[in-house]
């Protein structure tokens, strides 16, 4: 993986600013280490993938309400409310940076998990680091997979099938309820 030097840059001020976050959360909310945090975090995803990039990221349809969250919760670290905003930034990282990009209520293909496609990216990206990738790496951790929602009915390979109740979809009942608010 070739780096320019700048997004080298980016990456270092990307993890320092999840440092920091994480600091301000273990100090029980410490405003002034979060907003260094979101600070760090938001100028080392910029100059990772670029002005444009970062601009069509953020004001994207589909992550409007992801990147509201995310900045309000910014927003509210910076105006002395840290729990709030934390919680508020979390739910807008989850929405941004998760696979889901619709409303999974009204559209089956998005019954997924938020963290589908990112979080194995950065898992991946660990895994080729010199200490951690050697701990990610290892026999037993290596085989850890996220749970999927197939999963949930199919706890193992060798064991039967768990079936829904009668009449309700795979997903709880979400499948009938989208079927009955699209006719």
């Amino acid at each position: 993986m070739w780096l320019t030097d700048m997004q080298k840059i980016g990456v270092a001020l990307t993890t320092f600013g999840g440092l920091f976050m994480f600091l301000g959360v273990i100090l029980f909310f410490d405003g002034a280490l979060l907003a260094l945090g979101n600070l760090l975090f938001l100028s080392g995803l910029f100059l990772i993938i670029g002005p444009q990039k970062t601009f069509y990221f953020f004001a994207r349809k589909q992550k409007l309400r992801g990147t509201v969250c995310f900045l309000g919760g910014i927003l509210l670290v910076f105006l002395k409310w840290p729990f709030f905003g934390v919680v508020l930034e979390t739910f807008g990282f989850f929405n941004l940076f998760g696979g889901s990009t619709g409303d999974p209520m009204h559209n089956d293909a998005n019954l997924q998990y938020a963290c589908s496609d990112f979080f194995p990216v950065i898992l991946t990206f660990l895994r080729q680091l010199p200490f951690v990738g050697h701990f990610l790496n290892l026999p037993y951790v290596r085989d850890v997979r996220p749970l999927s929602p197939p999963s949930l009915f199919y706890p193992s390979p060798r064991a039967r099938p768990l079936t829904p109740p009668a009449g309700r979809g795979p997903h709880g009942g979400l499948t009938d309820l989208c079927s009955m608010t699209s006719q």
